[in-house]
């Protein structure tokens, strides 16, 4: 697992290099993630290598399983996204441009590999939607009847001892 999204700069030969990776639960357990309780995705790495130029395009598909908002239960959500990187070497302070529709990762030149675990993390999080929720129909019914609002206003009207009781009232005033 430790070797897993490292690539061998230096061992790369001029051309095209393919790696493979599949992705995990472990893999966000490493990285502390409580918001990802499962994933299924793999994780398809080409790596270009001509004269100084190093390409990096990677893509990323599959599937995690994360709580529904509404209801808490499991949701699963597919995943598909990408990057491409250009790979450059000398002082680290000089990233910050894009290169096309690249973006540059500047390594020190002692570095012979590149780890893009924390790049494949970020990207795999920024992919997922803000709100996660089942589509319609498909939250746990129990819980939903418990959140609508008309059961709401059934226990408000059953026990008015309660500091919201007064509020019914003004429910039907506009």
């Amino acid at each position: 697992m430790k070797d897993d999204f490292i690539v061998p700069l230096n061992g790369l030969t001029q051309g095209r290099t393919k790696f493979r990776w599949s992705v995990g639960k472990e893999f966000f357990e490493r990285f502390e993630n409580s918001e990802i309780l499962d994933a299924g995705l793999e994780v398809e790495v080409d790596v270009e290598k001509s004269g100084r130029f190093i390409g990096v395009d990677c893509e990323i598909d599959g599937d995690v399983t994360v709580t529904c908002d509404r209801c808490l239960g499991d949701l699963r959500l597919p995943v598909s996204t990408g990057f491409a990187l250009s790979v450059k070497f000398g002082d680290p302070g000089s990233a910050g441009e894009a290169e096309g529709e690249r973006e540059i990762v500047v390594l020190p030149v002692t570095d012979a590999d590149l780890d893009l675990s924390q790049t494949v993390y970020d990207y795999i999080c920024l992919s997922l939607p803000v709100q996660r929720v089942h589509e319609e129909g498909g939250c746990d019914p129990d819980t939903v009847r418990f959140l609508s609002s008309e059961d709401d206003e059934e226990l408000v009207q059953k026990d008015s001892s309660t500091p919201f009781a007064g509020l019914k009232d003004l429910l039907g005033k506009k």
